[in-house]
């Protein structure tokens, strides 16, 4: 009897997975799937036809674009774009100098002459095509083929297709949804030219700092502006003081008016990675092994690049965006594990895999297709856990050091340039030579030799502290270290090693290191430069833990498709793809939430939060004009932009849409499908629906237009760019 009622409560909870109530707001829908939630979205409002959501070249779909990790939107017929104002950190960092900090002081172009490049590798990417291309992918594939054999023939088919989409001028992807069960080929107009038109100053940009961030209620002016360009033909060329704005063929309405609670939302944009179909193992192993070691150690290099920070303003510049980008994923981390653990949600996702094996096992030709399938991912994943300890390191290892990872891409490069361009390792086709040169460019703007030292020393530390059974042999023996050393003979013998190895470059030098992208490996290897030896010193492990990885891509390539396959059909229903950084769509309401035992958050937080949170210091400084602004909004100062409801202008709110990171800079649309704001972050209490979605907790944080406009309006003096995205 108790067995029963356990199999029918896993069942349920199986089943409310995809319960029509969870579905109103679960889900980062692929645009095709949109139509076939027309009388859901009906129900809660929509004014507009769902079909449109499917057309990527019309409105608004075709107003979305990638800035490749973040998201942004055309809001003008003259390329202008609204997006994050964390998603302008890497722009402003490029144009920053001690005399001049555009991350502290903010920036604001009054016209397009003084608009500033945001540097090589910017790139805005228009998707204008989406074709579905699994039977070229995966049909016909010899089910004798070993995996490693599987492997290779989709990554031969996948740079076919995406090498023939490209013929035509696009910049190509062909992308596995449902865990290869399906592959669509995405075409987009790639623009080069990215410059940034406006960004407020950090104490509204950044205001709440690490403090709030995650957290509600919020009170941050999350937003900058961008503008693309292109050459005077309408093609895609980089930066010229020739070129001249782009013209989309179509951009966002943005209406001043605002939301209201209860209010439908839409966020469209390009979430990054959701872990919603993963098995119970792999979701433990990162429960128990993988987030709690990010947690560690990003914490440990937090406080190494503060401490060398405060040691100059130039610092400070060059370690903005990598302490930012640490912080922010330690903060997602913690969220992510509390709710993983606390939350409860690793011990759902065992009851999900546990029902789906009971419904496995329910029916003999369930048994016979699927039956075999979670054992020998299990399998496959406790293989990997074997040297996970030595593989982080030496991952941790490779990408501490811009001057090692440099070497390392030189290296790579010089082997693959040789060969026939579709059997080049993917990274290193002709397509991405460019994109490599320009990568190497942009470092120096950042590179300052004291954090590469000091995120190296912490990397060899990791390999010095591996148990014997994980060592880096060849590291062991270039520094003399082994297994058992104390930290302070460890420590010694890495300072020795690291003094040679910097004194021994010349990888710092801009002009030498581009050189090295066109050498070929045994002149590479000839030079002498110790970094590139270092590189060499490490390769054949890279090498072997490259093909290994290959070789289990073919295994999970002939197990997940049948994984997926199963769990689609124990749930039933429409579905959601996990989120893989192409473009998707999600709403949900205007809505407050219940976050703990006698607190409820209001859905929207004013200018009198901004005022009260104001310490004059550090990260809740507040600019002075900003405070003028509000104080004169208190004695009586008109504005459209306040709202009667609130008695206030509104300046961040809550709604129940699906997101995670990679949604940084998505606009939020109305039930008319126009702009009033911009999608910004999550909440910590419910980070962890990356893996499993809360239908009851879950929200994300948007920036409101109505904050957004009076900000440019009575405080940074950007009423031009108002007109400009015709505001009435």
């Amino acid at each position: 009897m108790k067995r029963n009622l356990g199999s029918a409560l896993l069942a349920l909870f199986a089943w409310m997975l995809v319960s029509p109530h969870s579905m109103a707001e679960e889900g980062m829908w692929m645009p095709q799937q949109i139509p076939s939630l027309a009388a859901r979205l009906k129900a809660m409002g929509f004014e507009g036809e769902p079909a449109a959501f499917a057309d990527l070249t019309g409105q608004p779909m075709g107003a979305i674009v990638s800035l490749g990790g973040c998201t942004a939107s055309f809001v003008s017929p003259d390329g202008l774009m609204a997006t994050n104002h964390h998603c302008a950190v890497g722009a402003l960092q490029f144009n920053s100098t001690p005399q001049r900090n555009l991350l502290q002081d903010g920036f604001l172009a009054s016209r397009r002459e003084e608009e500033v490049s945001n540097g090589p590798g910017a790139r805005v990417l228009v998707t204008v095509s989406v074709k579905e291309v699994t039977d070229a992918i995966t049909g016909n594939i010899d089910p004798g083929f070993t995996d490693l054999q599987r492997f290779e023939t989709i990554e031969r088919r996948v740079k076919e297709r995406t090498a023939a989409c490209e013929a035509g001028g696009m910049r190509c992807r062909v992308a596995s949804y449902f865990e290869g069960l399906r592959y669509f080929e995405i075409g987009q107009f790639e623009i080069q030219d990215v410059r940034t038109v406006y960004a407020p100053p950090s104490g509204i940009g950044v205001f709440g700092g690490e403090t709030d961030n995650w957290r509600w209620p919020r009170h941050t002016g999350d937003w900058s502006f961008f503008r693309a360009y292109v050459a005077r033909d309408g093609k895609s060329v980089p930066f010229s003081k020739d070129n001249v704005p782009y013209k989309p063929r179509h951009w966002l309405k943005v209406n001043p008016a605002g939301l209201k609670e209860g209010d439908l939302v839409f966020v469209v944009g390009y979430p990054g990675r959701t872990q919603r179909h993963q098995t119970y193992q792999e979701v433990k192993s990162t429960t128990e092994w993988s987030f709690p070691r990010t947690i560690r150690q990003y914490q440990e290099q937090i406080d190494l690049l503060e401490k060398l920070r405060r040691q100059d303003p130039d610092l400070a510049i060059k370690a903005a965006s990598r302490l930012r980008s640490l912080n922010n994923v330690l903060t997602n981390r913690k969220g992510m594990l509390e709710g993983l653990v606390k939350g409860g949600i690793l011990a759902r996702k065992e009851a999900a895999q546990k029902a789906l094996e009971s419904w496995i096992a329910a029916d003999t030709t369930r048994q016979k297709e699927f039956g075999d399938v979670l054992p020998a991912l299990n399998s496959l994943h406790a293989a990997e856990e074997k040297t996970r300890e030595r593989d982080a390191a030496l991952g941790q290892i490779l990408l501490s050091s811009s001057l090692l990872s440099s070497a390392q891409t030189a290296l790579l490069l010089s082997r693959e340039k040789p060969r026939a361009d579709l059997d080049r390792e993917s990274g290193f086709q002709q397509r991405d030579w460019s994109r490599i040169r320009e990568t190497q460019e942009r470092m120096q703007r950042t590179f300052d030799v004291r954090i590469d030292r000091a995120l190296l020393a912490y990397g060899l530390g990791l390999a010095a502290a591996l148990p014997a059974g994980q060592r880096i042999e060849a590291l062991d023996k270039a520094i003399g270290l082994a297994p058992g050393q104390s930290p302070a003979q460890s420590e010694a013998a890495i300072r020795s090693f690291l003094d040679k190895l910097y004194a021994g470059t010349r990888l710092a030098d801009n002009d030498f290191r581009l050189a090295l992208l066109d050498k070929k490996t045994e002149d590479l290897i000839g030079l002498g430069d110790r970094m590139v030896d270092l590189a060499a010193t490490l390769d054949p492990l890279y090498q072997s833990n490259r093909a290994a990885s290959k070789q289990n891509a073919g295994a999970y390539a002939r197990l997940r498709p049948r994984y997926m396959k199963a769990l689609l059909a124990q749930m039933g229903g429409l579905v959601a793809p996990d989120a893989n950084s192409t473009l998707r769509v999600t709403f949900g309401e205007v809505k407050g939430v219940d976050s703990r035992d006698g607190i409820y958050f209001k859905p929207f937080t004013t200018l009198e939060g901004v005022l009260q949170k104001h310490t004059g210091s550090e990260e809740f400084n507040a600019p002075q004009k900003e405070l003028d602004a509000i104080r004169a909004l208190r004695h009586g100062k008109a504005t459209p932009y306040m709202d009667s409801r609130l008695g206030d202008v509104p300046v961040d709110f809550l709604s129940t849409v699906d997101t995670t990171g990679g949604n940084s800079g998505s606009p939020t649309l109305n039930s008319k499908g126009e702009f009033v704001g911009l999608l910004f972050d999550g909440t910590f209490d419910t980070i962890a629906s990356d893996f499993l979605f809360d239908t009851a907790l879950t929200r994300s944080i948007h920036v409101d237009v109505r904050y957004l406009l009076w900000t440019m309006s009575e405080v940074d003096g950007a009423s031009h760019l108002i007109r400009e995205m015709d505001v009435r």
